[in-house]
């Protein structure tokens, strides 16, 4: 029994802090905790039982999820909206990124004449160019996916900045005096380098691109999750808000987890830098 706990500790703790937090969510719904703090608490226990519309609860958020992805359907054209906004902004981040940071990583001047402008970007907040993305583009799919680039696209040029920063420098030596030019070297030593940070960058990268597609949609789009989000909420509709928040955290882990395996299988690329 300890061999297996040890084996798939992560695991086992993981569905336990998730299903203790179920409980206690589920128990603030039905009052079973303001049943329990009657006798200590008299009146004031009630407010330990929350109403579903401020609050709902996992049975009820279990249920409009079963009704809306198998019975009505009624969630998959928003997701598939939201799905091809989010590969085509983060396709494009990563288009615009990879070159991005390569380049201001191994050509000093370009470095200097674009580190101000990541410098800016990386402290502002970029969603607050979606009122300018509207006006420019208008409220069709190009600025939600305008707003998904700008967001993902730094974490990745960042990444891919550090990654030549960070490559080891005999074997460039070596490689320019076999007279290698920048193409050849960027092939075989830079990007294999790269790999391990740029998947890291990436990780990053997936999480702001969730938010460009909620931030995007409920700005300026009648359709998608983030647009199904702002209208339930509008109506009070908490089981459905759940749904939607539930439904992108869900996508937004997968991915994830996809991206840190493969990072585990190129860890062995990753330079060693010195303390």
């Amino acid at each position: 029994m300890k061999r297996f706990y040890l084996a798939h500790e992560r695991a086992i703790l993981g569905v336990t802090g998730v299903v203790a937090f179920l409980c206690l969510w589920e128990g603030f719904e039905r009052g079973w905790w303001a049943e329990l703090l009657q006798p200590l608490l008299g009146p004031q226990a009630a407010r330990f039982q929350l109403k579903p519309i401020f609050i709902s609860s996992p049975t009820r958020v279990a249920r409009m999820a079963f009704d809306m992805f198998f019975v009505t359907g009624a969630i998959w054209k928003d997701l598939g909206r939201s799905s091809l906004e989010f590969a085509l902004g983060v396709a494009l981040a990563f288009a615009i990124g990879i070159p991005l940071g390569l380049a201001a990583g191994w050509y000093r001047r370009f470095n200097y004449a674009v580190e101000p402008f990541l410098a800016a970007l990386n402290a502002t907040p970029q969603v607050a160019f979606l009122p300018l993305l509207i006006l420019w583009v208008g409220t069709g799919l190009a600025s939600r996916v305008l707003i998904i680039v700008l967001l993902a696209a730094l974490p990745i040029a960042i990444s891919a900045l550090a990654a030549v920063r960070t490559v080891d420098a005999r074997l460039v030596r070596v490689a320019q005096s076999f007279s290698a030019g920048d193409a050849l070297l960027f092939r075989s030593i830079i990007l294999p380098s790269a790999v391990p940070f740029l998947l890291a960058g990436a990780r990053l990268a997936v999480g702001r691109g969730m938010i460009g597609i909620v931030v995007g949609e409920i700005y300026g789009s009648s359709a998608g999750i983030g647009a199904m989000i702002n209208q339930a909420g509008s109506r009070f509709e908490t089981d459905k808000v759940f749904v939607g928040v539930l439904t992108i955290a869900a996508a937004g882990v997968a991915l994830v987890e996809l991206i840190r395996r493969i990072e585990r299988r190129v860890e062995v690329w990753r330079p060693q830098v010195a303390a």
